[in-house]
């Protein structure tokens, strides 16, 4: 194995260790569950914390409640707990009220949720604008249940708080920023939740890690409440600043990989994430931004328009595990993440050197003479020297590297010896600026 294989293979079991945890960590949209999750990352990543009262004004909405849980349980006459918070807390619909009282079967259904395609799932109910309380049990457990009393307990409050949410500003040379944005909001769910947060964290550390040009201001919040509060109180700079952004969720399984556009389907993001995607894996899945469903939403709304996508593995709602117990961490691997942070770290190279390329001299040039011409020909270096007068035919500072990468179909990291090798030669320069804190520009 290679001294590299062990490196992504580390990366992929930290990732994993890290899920494991968060797991048993009870999240919802506000509360200490969120609070105990940012804590933990911060000892990766110098993750700044942020808190916002409840009641605020945040566009349309406002901040709601904050909702906290101690215990929660059904116990039956024998005084046996037959659902139990403590075994799994997708037992209670989040957001539930208070109760202590006791119950017969038939009022007890009327607060009970299960899944009757999914006998032996937990599902995952949320009620987080409308008080009410009600648990959530496998659709067996429910069919075995006796007429007779049930005490129902739930140990929580909602009261004037905060909600709390995570920024990370990594500075750059340049304001121009590329966005990351992830969620912290759900419960004990793997793939539909703690793959986002554990990969978007060691991405973060791999960004800290490397010269970079752009600034990244990375976000770990609560799903939609999460996003409006901080477009609230940042679009201003982050339309006039992010170039290029991705919604980062469902990156841990196996399966296939998916992709999901911008609003306008053209962005950097998307033109980036695609060339990459169809390099690597072509038979990806390709949706709509009509599918959307998570934060895309609202920051591709009217107005704010942001060109932020997604690359995920399984997309939400597309596997049968989605929004229940069966999202587990035998779901997610290390495998699996670790695939999709190096999608991602491939995507940020690609922007960080999407620049546009002009050859420096008129006609072809002379490889020969600068020894970029192989004195032996095989069948490897002759594709070396057929993708480097590829990239020098298309090399007329009008295309990007993306254009290029697409025309000759060659994958950008394939590129970028080549490009390195025709700089040290004098025979390329980068033809476009990018401004520069302080207001100075760089010739690239």
């Amino acid at each position: 194995m290679k001294t590299d294989d062990i490196t992504e293979l580390q990366d992929g079991e930290n990732m994993y260790q890290l899920m494991k945890k968060l797991y048993p960590i009870c999240r919802s949209i506000t509360g200490n569950g969120v609070r105990e999750t940012l804590e933990i990352i911060q000892e990766l990543i110098p993750l700044q914390t942020v808190e916002v009262s409840t009641g605020t004004k945040v566009f349309d909405w406002e901040v709601p409640k904050e909702w906290n849980i101690r215990d929660a349980y059904i116990m039956d006459e024998k005084g046996n707990k037959i659902v139990d918070f403590k075994e799994n807390n997708l037992h209670v619909v989040s957001y539930s009220i208070p109760v202590d009282k006791e119950v017969t079967l038939e009022e007890l259904q009327e607060h009970l949720f299960s899944l009757e395609d999914q006998p032996d799932a937990i599902p995952y109910i949320t009620s987080y604008y409308k008080e009410r309380w009600g648990f959530c049990i496998t659709h067996n457990q429910r069919q075995e249940l006796s007429e007779g009393k049930y005490r129902v307990y739930i140990d929580s409050e909602l009261k004037n708080g905060s909600l709390t949410y995570g920024e990370l500003i990594i500075p750059g040379q340049t304001d121009k920023e590329i966005f990351l944005s992830t969620y912290i909001c759900h419960p004990s769910m793997a793939n539909n939740e703690l793959s986002g947060p554990v990969l978007t964290t060691y991405l973060a550390k791999w960004i800290l890690s490397q010269p970079r040009e752009y600034t990244y201001r990375i976000v770990f919040i609560p799903e939609t409440i999460g996003s409006i509060t901080y477009l609230s109180r940042n679009y201003k700079t982050m339309k006039e600043n992010i170039v290029a952004g991705y919604n980062i969720s469902c990156v841990g399984d196996e399966r296939a990989y998916s992709y999901l556009p911008s609003r306008d389907g053209n962005t950097l993001s998307d033109r980036a994430a695609l060339n990459v995607l169809q390099q690597n894996y072509p038979d990806f899945i390709r949706y709509s931004f009509l599918d959307r469903g998570s934060d895309e939403r609202q920051y591709c709304s009217p107005g704010i328009d942001l060109p932020v996508a997604s690359i995920m593995r399984t997309k939400y709602g597309q596997y049968p595990e989605y929004h229940t117990s069966l999202d587990n961490l035998e779901l997610v691997t290390a495998n699996g993440l670790q695939g999709c942070i190096d999608i991602y770290k491939e995507c940020i190279q690609l922007l960080e050197k999407n620049n546009k390329y002009k050859i420096n001299c008129l006609g072809e040039p002379q490889l020969g003479k600068r020894g970029l011409y192989p004195t032996l020909s095989t069948k490897e270096s002759g594709k070396i020297v057929r993708d480097m007068m590829n990239f020098i035919a298309y090399a007329d500072g009008q295309n990007d590297l993306i254009d290029i990468s697409n025309i000759i179909n060659v994958p950008v990291k394939n590129l970028y010896s080549i490009i390195e090798k025709l700089q040290q030669n004098k025979l390329l320069s980068e033809v476009n600026q990018k401004e520069i804190i302080g207001g100075q520009t760089s010739a690239r």
